[in-house]
């Protein structure tokens, strides 16, 4: 299923509470706003998690779906609420008291892209805001939720896995000195959002894998993870964030000489998040335990 907002691969057969989505590897960019745009494709396509929805492709083949998103992070940030709305980019939009996001640029209409460069020249309508949020933040949010609810009523809970990659330098610069830097940091935002037995299954999927893994820092989840992670009521939210480094060239935007590689190691890790689903089946690590 195709729309301006969002690919959604499903699989012949569900079999698993598992699914995947991707928010921020969409790269289809609108050519007004790319012509616009003071800074150059390269430096606006910074911020975006490219290729990660490539890296999780095997998914459907897994019995699981994969949302991938269209829309391009740079344009509306599907990892952000709908009411984050910068004052400092759009027009009529009241200086109240806002969170570090949105007062860095980085609201769901973004300001920045990655080392603070502006996208727009200027500033936008509200109503040109506005239409954004309807054509595109919406729309991915009604999928991913019906996705949710639908594994949730076949398997009585669910597992998503909110797909992202990390730039090396972010990374690099949280690690200590002497220290390696994780290649994988997942958030469950300490805890709020997946748990405990099912976060400690999804680590071990990618430490078996090789991976250096981290948790919550320093990432630990935004949006997705936040408002849509309720282990209560058996719905587990993990937000995965992978090196840019291991596969791709940073500075170019294109797949790295370790690409193919990585889909190959985490077409295996879906193989084993998926299984981790299919105990939801059979009655296993529901949160209400």
């Amino acid at each position: 299923m195709r729309s301006a907002a969002y690919i959604l691969f499903p699989p012949v057969r569900q079999t698993t509470a598992t699914v995947f989505a991707s928010p921020h590897s969409g790269r289809n960019y609108p050519a007004d706003f790319a012509s616009a745009s003071p800074l150059e494709m390269r430096l606006l396509r910074s911020s975006e998690d490219a290729f990660v929805d490539l890296l999780f492709e095997a998914a459907p083949a897994c019995g699981a779906p994969l949302l991938a998103a269209q829309v391009p992070r740079a344009y509306v940030d599907l990892n952000r609420a709908a009411e984050e709305l910068d004052p400092a980019l759009i027009e009529g939009v009241g200086r109240r008291l806002l969170n570090p996001r949105v007062a860095s640029g980085l609201g769901v209409i973004p300001r920045v892209v990655a080392g603070g460069r502006a996208i727009h020249a200027g500033k936008i309508s509200r109503t040109a805001a506005e239409a954004r949020l309807t054509d595109f933040w919406h729309p991915y949010h009604v999928a991913l939720e019906q996705l949710l609810a639908q594994a949730r009523g076949q398997f009585g809970a669910t597992l998503l896995i909110d797909c992202h990659s990390m730039p090396h330098e972010a990374i690099a610069a949280h690690a200590g000195d002497g220290q390696l830097c994780p290649e994988v940091v997942l958030g469950d935002r300490h805890g709020a959002a997946c748990a405990p037995e099912v976060m400690h299954e999804v680590e071990q999927v990618f430490v078996r894998a090789g991976f250096r893994v981290a948790r919550n820092a320093p990432f630990a989840g935004a949006y997705v993870t936040q408002t849509y992670g309720r282990p209560s009521v058996g719905q587990h939210v993990v937000q995965v964030e992978i090196d840019r480094s291991l596969y791709m060239n940073e500075a170019q935007v294109t797949p790295g000489p370790g690409f193919e590689a990585l889909r190959r190691r985490l077409g295996l890790v879906v193989v084993e998040l998926a299984a981790i689903g299919r105990g939801f089946g059979q009655g296993a690590a529901l949160a209400a335990e």
